[in-house]
Formats: C-alpha cells, sequence, structure tokens
C-alpha cells in the first residue's frame, strides 16, 4: 500500500497531525499553542504592524539593513506565582536556531499577584535592555551572525517563519504555563 503518492496529500496529512498534536488555536490577533502539559497562556500583540503574516518593514537584524526588536505583547491567564516571563526566539525554518530559544530568550519581571502583562519592544543585537528586561540566553547564531542577546530575524528575506515561545516562571524558575505566537516570515 502506498500513501501520499498523490501531489500535497502527505503535506495534508502531516499538517494535519501536526496541528491535533500540537492542540494549536488561533484566535483574531493572538495565539495560545501547547506542546506541553502546561497550562496555556494567552499571547497577543499590542502593535498592529506585526501580525504574524509578513515581519513588519525594519524589524530584521542589521546584517540586512533592519533595526529588529521583539514586538510588544500582551500576555494574560498567568499563573498564580508567575514571578517572570520569558521569550524564546525561533526560526522555525532554519533547523540549527528552531528551538530552545535560537534567536534568543529575554526576560521580564511580573509584579506579584499580577495575572496579565504588558511587554514592551526591546531592542535586537545587544544586553542593554530597558525597562527591567534581560537577556536569559544570546542568541545561538555563529559567524557574521553572531550578536550578543535577541538576534532579529535574519534570514535575508528568504520567507523562513519566526516565533516566540512564552513561558510562564515561578521565583525558583519552574515553568508554570506555555504560550506561543507567530512573528511573521522574513
Amino acid at each position: 500500500m502506498r500513501i501520499g503518492t498523490r501531489t500535497g496529500f502527505t503535506g495534508v496529512v502531516v499538517m494535519s497531525a501536526v496541528l491535533l498534536a500540537t492542540g494549536c488555536q488561533t484566535t483574531s490577533g493572538s495565539q495560545t499553542a501547547q506542546r506541553s502539559s502546561l497550562p496555556s497562556l494567552e499571547v497577543a500583540f499590542t502593535d498592529p504592524t506585526w501580525t504574524g503574516d509578513r515581519l513588519p518593514s525594519g524589524q530584521h537584524c542589521t546584517k540586512f539593513g533592519g533595526n529588529g526588536s521583539t514586538p510588544p505583547l500582551a500576555v494574560s491567564a498567568l499563573p498564580a506565582g508567575t514571578s517572570e516571563i520569558v521569550l524564546a526566539f525561533n526560526d522555525l525554518s532554519y533547523p540549527p536556531l528552531a528551538r530552545n530559544g535560537g534567536h534568543g530568550k529575554i526576560g521580564f519581571p511580573v509584579p506579584d499577584g499580577a495575572d496579565s502583562v504588558m511587554l514592551p519592544a526591546v531592542p535586537g543585537e545587544t544586553r542593554d535592555l530597558p525597562g527591567g528586561a534581560y537577556v536569559v540566553a544570546r542568541n545561538r547564531a555563529s559567524g557574521s551572525y553572531s550578536a550578543p542577546g535577541y538576534l532579529p530575524p535574519c534570514s535575508g528575506g528568504k520567507g523562513n517563519t519566526y516565533n516566540a515561545v512564552v513561558t510562564a516562571r515561578d521565583a525558583s524558575g519552574t515553568p508554570l504555563a506555555e504560550g506561543r505566537i507567530t512573528l511573521g516570515r522574513y
């Protein structure tokens, strides 16, 4: 028996399986997706130029003439005990940087008792971050792509897809909840 010999059939089956396995749910400008047993966070852009489709103009790395920053985000459904939010940025189209914050991890403190927060945009390619934000882990890019802190999308416009995994953590660093948002293609 041959499966997936018709054009496009294999991709549809694989994509359907991925969506079912991840429990992906998208709603008007916000995204919640779970790939773990953690409770879901609600994550949404607060700047209308960020849509999750194409990256906004200039929001890519300096190597290709940009001056990118992280998108400003609203994060809600924070569990009790959340003391920080960590954003792990990834290039889903480039396997070496597709997981675990390949483009860097940025942390934000959360006020005691908050059930939602607004995360400001922070500049890429620097360790000097405003508003209490801090570098949790620098990006894993190498050579001429290497930069401190968060590396904005840097594919040179090849259509790569970028996302952020948003994790609420307690004071000891234990993950409490997780959400995901697609930043867009560049």
